[in-house]
Formats: structure tokens, C-alpha cells, sequence
């Protein structure tokens, strides 16, 4: 299945966190950048399954708490073992 890959304010969206916190992320080593050509300002995108969820009102969709920080990648493994 091909992958969704967002633009940075959709993913802030769906951190419930500002730009800035994905981009730290990314820096970070923990969500990894994708690159699109010619369709977005910076042609950055971001992997939708790397991206924690944030939990929101059913109604209103206000945030209730922002997703949680993302472990380095590749470190996820480390902690399964």
C-alpha cells in the first residue's frame, strides 16, 4: 500500500503540534523527509504513519492532548527487543 505522505501543516495538524516541532522532529532523526518536486514550496512531506496522532473532541475537534514524541527511528526496534 502506497504511502500518504503530508505536507508540514497537515502533519502539524495531526500532531496537534506547530510546524516548527515537526521540522525539530525531522532534524531529529525521528520522522523522516520525503521529497516532492515541483509541487509544494520547500518539497518536504512527511510519512503519516510516523506521525503521532494527536487525540481531539469527536464534536469539535479541539485538541485534547498532542501526539507524543516520536522515538528516534530505528530505536523502536532497540525498545521491542
Amino acid at each position: 500500500m502506497p504511502r500518504l505522505l503530508l505536507p508540514v501543516d497537515l502533519a502539524a495538524h495531526v500532531a496537534g503540534r506547530p510546524e516548527a516541532t515537526i521540522r525539530r522532529w525531522a532534524a531529529e532523526g525521528r520522522l523522516t523527509r520525503h521529497q516532492d518536486r515541483g509541487r509544494r514550496k520547500n518539497g518536504v512531506l512527511y510519512d503519516m504513519d510516523e506521525i503521532p496522532e494527536a487525540k481531539r473532541d469527536k464534536d469539535t475537534l479541539e485538541l485534547i492532548e498532542p501526539g507524543a514524541t516520536p522515538p528516534l527511528l530505528g530505536q523502536h526496534d532497540l525498545l521491542a527487543a
